[in-house]
């Protein structure tokens, strides 16, 4: 009967886990949602500045490569049926298919190559600069030439509209992402224990 029991509490605590996992998961996808809405039009071309890339980075960093892609997935799921989570309050398959395909396609890779790294990378001082920077670059070698190849603009103009305004303010955001991501990890992992 003890052996039950106690097999009975660490199923528990692993299915507890797993919904802790899923609610993060969840949550992190509800905040990229948000971020298609905390916009700032750019008047150089089609991709706005947008805080999606904020937490994306921030699910890879806080919940690792697994997690952190389910959460984009979750929020890419959502947004390929038709709910209005991408920019301007908008949703559909069309979006894959449009400039910004590449950069949603993206943002999956994003938070799988940085959560690999942040799960993988023992130096927490190089680990979360490390993976947001490679993260972040995910996002540009699928969405620039996603947009070079939709609009069919030449690779000079794409990276010129598609990439370079964008440095700068993703700089910003990839800091605060590891600053957000030092901050909470602790809070994240005892609730996990």
């Amino acid at each position: 009967m003890s052996r039950r029991i106690r097999s009975d509490r660490g199923l528990r605590s692993v299915d507890r886990k797993q919904l802790q996992l899923v609610v993060y998961a969840s949550l992190m996808a509800a905040l990229i949602a948000v971020g298609a809405y905390l916009q700032i039009p750019l008047p150089v071309g089609p991709v706005p500045l947008v805080l999606q890339n904020l937490f994306v980075l921030l699910a890879g960093l806080l919940l690792g490569s697994r997690w952190g892609l389910a959460s984009v997935g979750i929020y890419l799921l959502v947004g390929a049926i038709g709910l209005p989570v991408f920019v301007g309050g908008t949703g559909g398959l069309a979006h894959f298919l449009g400039p910004t395909g590449g950069y949603l396609l993206g943002f999956a890779a994003c938070a799988l190559v940085t959560g690999f790294l942040a799960e993988h990378l023992r130096n927490p001082s190089v680990r979360d600069v490390l993976a947001v920077v490679l993260g972040s670059l995910m996002i540009y070698l699928l969405g620039v030439p996603w947009l070079k190849l939709v609009t069919g603009m030449s690779w000079e103009k794409a990276v010129g509209v598609g990439m370079l305004p964008f440095l700068p303010g993703d700089a910003i955001k990839a800091a605060a992402a590891v600053l957000l991501a030092r901050a909470i990890r602790p809070m994240v992992k005892h609730q996990l224990e």
